[in-house]
């Protein structure tokens, strides 16, 4: 399959794997998706395989950037469907109606474990909340204030040790206003039996969830993350570029979407900075990207290192290549906003989020700015699970019939030609309301929590 007609290499249907539909010189950029994946790092013939062995990548450490805004209007549907979600007290809007435990330190994580196993509540550890200064200190707080504000959770217990420096007291100056029925708080060093008072805790915080009830919301409500993880040569040509329709048919509805993973822009980050709304969002733009590549130059690390051996088996060569895949679940939407880590969402339309593409942690920095959901992409194949509902689409039918376990919608029917828009806005609705995805049915929940600074 040749993608575009400027394409100098074509898809093997069958692999993923790229080759050569004619004779490319040393020196000259290779093109897939009508963009510049890389460079040959030798003369290829036609038909010769186009990957490791004979490419390299043409990213640099510093690129030089100029708003060149290119905008595009979405049609909006004649009618908006709609969910059946939860209403919360502030106004808030949630698909799962559930009571979570937030440890603010990783020394009583089996606390919240005992907790979770005893009640039925979901208990997200981890292994920071001490020993951290400055933005790590930071931006756990920040990242544990989001999940604590989470609609999602109709209760949240805090469970915290006492001696951490991250401690309640700290939660609560960056937690802000909240309300008290909702999130309780159990220091476990006053107890002298802590999961005693928790139990008790969380069986009030189930009495105040049961006040909420399903009832019809417009999807125009929802606020949905967009990740990829283990992808393949399908990646930027089946599961990729649906979940950017989907991204595209929800911000034509009013809804909000949001797409991370910085370091799988680079290469292709012009594309998503020239359909920033103004120049003040495209400044933004600019700063995540080269404060991200900085990030990898102050650690003594090259740029556009990033597929893994699982991208590279898959037929994936290079960064840009990965990127120009990556950047399709961003559809053709008008960027309307770019937030940090730990940053809550606020405006409608697509959002760009701070962070690494590391499968968890992206997943967290998404929940925590308060994502409803997760469309997952893979074309490798993996259980990972964050807190909220995570839609994983296979790119390959071979992945989805073996990993039913895993995947929840197969968009490798997109090879053969089928439509799968209508059917993916469908499956999310029924998730949305309330239909369970692989993550959930096997408990697979998990968070990690970026950082970058010393441990003391």
């Amino acid at each position: 399959m040749q993608i575009h007609e400027k394409d100098n290499v074509e898809v093997d249907l069958a692999n993923g794997h790229k080759y050569a539909v004619r004779p490319i010189l040393a020196g000259e950029q290779i093109i897939k998706y009508g963009y510049p994946i890389g460079v040959a790092a030798a003369d290829i013939q036609k038909g010769e395989h186009v990957h490791s062995h004979n490419m390299r990548t043409g990213l640099g450490e510093s690129e030089e950037y100029a708003y060149e805004p290119k905008l595009s209007s979405l049609q909006s549907p004649a009618s908006v469907p709609t969910f059946m979600g939860y209403r919360r007290r502030d106004g808030s809007v949630a698909v799962r109606n559930e009571i979570w435990i937030i440890p603010t330190v990783g020394c009583i994580n089996h606390v919240a474990e005992q907790l979770a196993n005893k009640t039925g509540a979901f208990a997200y550890t981890h292994p920071f909340g001490c020993s951290q200064l400055g933005s790590d200190k930071a931006t756990t707080e920040k990242i544990l204030c989001g999940l604590i504000r989470h609609p999602n959770a109709a209760g949240v217990l805090v469970v915290g040790l006492g001696c951490e420096n991250s401690n309640i007291g700290e939660i609560k100056k960056r937690l802000g206003e909240y309300d008290a029925e909702r999130v309780r708080f159990l220091n476990c060093q006053d107890e002298s039996d802590e999961v005693a008072t928790g139990i008790a805790l969380i069986e009030e915080l189930k009495s105040y969830a049961a006040q909420f009830k399903r009832e019809p919301l417009p999807i125009s409500e929802l606020k949905i993350g967009m990740k990829c993880g283990g992808s393949d040569g399908f990646s930027g040509i089946t599961a990729n570029p649906l979940v950017g329709r989907f991204s595209d048919y929800l911000v034509a509805c009013g809804g909000t979407s949001v797409l991370t993973e910085v370091p799988e822009m680079f290469g292709a980050e012009r594309i998503l900075m020239n359909r920033c709304q103004d120049e003040e969002t495209f400044e933004k733009n600019v700063a995540l990207i080269q404060n991200f590549k900085d990030y990898f130059v102050r650690h003594g690390q090259v740029v556009y290192e990033n597929p893994s051996p699982g991208n590279k088996a898959g037929g994936i060569t290079t960064l840009e290549e990965k990127s120009l895949g990556c950047v399709q679940k961003g559809g053709q939407a008008t960027v309307t906003d770019v937030l940090d880590i730990g940053e809550p969402l606020t405006k409608n339309g697509l959002n760009l989020l701070n962070g690494p593409g590391n499968d968890i942690v992206a997943v967290t920095n998404l929940t925590a700015s308060g994502v409803h959901m997760i469309l997952f992409t893979t074309g490798r194949g993996t259980p990972l699970g964050a807190p909220v509902p995570t839609v994983k689409l296979s790119t390959n039918t071979a992945l989805y019939e073996k990993k039913r376990n895993w995947i929840d919608f197969n968009a490798g029917s997109m090879l053969d030609g089928a439509d799968l828009l209508e059917d993916l806005v469908t499956y999310c609705i029924r998730v949305a309301s309330g239909e369970e995805t692989c993550n959930e049915k096997n408990g697979f929940r998990e968070i990690s929590i970026f950082k970058d600074g010393v441990v003391l």
